[in-house]
Order: C-alpha cells, then structure tokens, then sequence
C-alpha cells in the first residue's frame, strides 16, 4: 500500500474526528469508509493502529465499544495535510456525518454491556452519557446471561424513559 494512500485514509479519519460533535466509534468509521470503498478492513486497521501509534488519535473503550478522539496533535496534522482530502470526499464525510447525526450521538451516549462476575452471575452494565461526561451508571447483577442481555438491549430501547422516571422518583 502506498504511503500517499495511507496519509489519505489517515486524514478521512481525522477529519471526520474532528467534524463530529461526538467521539465517532471504529465501527461508525469502518461503515462510511467501506461503504465508499476506499479500501480495505485491514488497511483501516492499520491506519488506526499508525494514528494510535503516533498518538494523533486515542482509543478509549467504553461498554463494548471502542471510541476514537483526535488529539492536539493530530488536530495539527490534519491542519497541515488535510488539503490532501478531495473535496468531494469531504462533502461525503459531511452528509455522512449530517445524515447520521443522531445515531452516531445515541450510540456514543447510551452505551450497555454485560459480563460474567461468578459461577450463575453476570452483571449488566448501562451507561448514559452526555457531552462526553457520565451521568448515569448502573452495574445490575443477574441470575443469568439471557437476563443480561435482555437488560441491555432493553436499556437500549428505553433509557431516556428509565433515566427520567429515577430522576423523578429521586426527586421526590
């Protein structure tokens, strides 16, 4: 693969880093670029890896998802090398962006998980976040992992109405 092609995929990513309001996850980077048929899974996890690497993005997992944020650093690469993005690339990127808007800031903020803790016990873990700060987190311990998983799909569903009846209920 030739370096030119990697400092392209490399300033997709940053700039959509930077154009997002939200930390955008590996997954939400992964759908645009493969869906426009850049290149390939694994040439974009090398280009995650050289930008983590050279610390112009950072990794930080979160439930069961892995979200990116640029850097000083890497807002200042792509200042530098950000004219190296076709423009019409770019206008992709935006409506990507634009179009997605609300899914890709649900999916950075109402995160759930769940997890093994014993012999016949998981825990479930539900996260909301707002403006990249925690503001609800509830780890519930179940019988069963099929509960588990209920709670978490489940918290997917109907956070806003669970976070909202605690809060009113705490209130009181």
């Amino acid at each position: 693969m030739s370096s030119r092609y990697l400092t392209l995929y490399k300033m997709i990513v940053l700039y959509m880093l930077k154009r997002c309001e939200v930390p955008l996850s590996k997954s939400q980077i992964y759908d645009f670029i493969l869906e426009k048929e850049y290149t390939t899974f694994l040439t974009l996890q090398e280009v995650f890896a050289e930008l983590v690497s050279s610390e112009l993005i950072v990794e930080k997992t979160m439930a069961n998802r892995t979200f990116l944020e640029i850097t000083a650093e890497g807002e200042e690469t792509l200042k530098f090398f950000g004219n190296r993005i076709n423009p019409s690339i770019r206008q992709q990127a935006d409506e990507f962006l634009t179009a997605n808007s609300l899914k890709l800031r649900n999916e950075a903020s109402i995160l759930s998980d769940y997890r093994k803790t014993g012999d016949n016990e998981y825990t479930a873990q539900l996260v909301a976040m707002e403006n990249g700060k925690c503001i609800l987190n509830i780890s519930i311990p179940v019988p069963t992992e099929e509960i588990a998983q209920s709670i978490c799909d489940k918290w997917q569903k109907k956070n806003e109405e669970i976070y909202h009846y605690l809060i009113e209920e705490l209130m009181m």
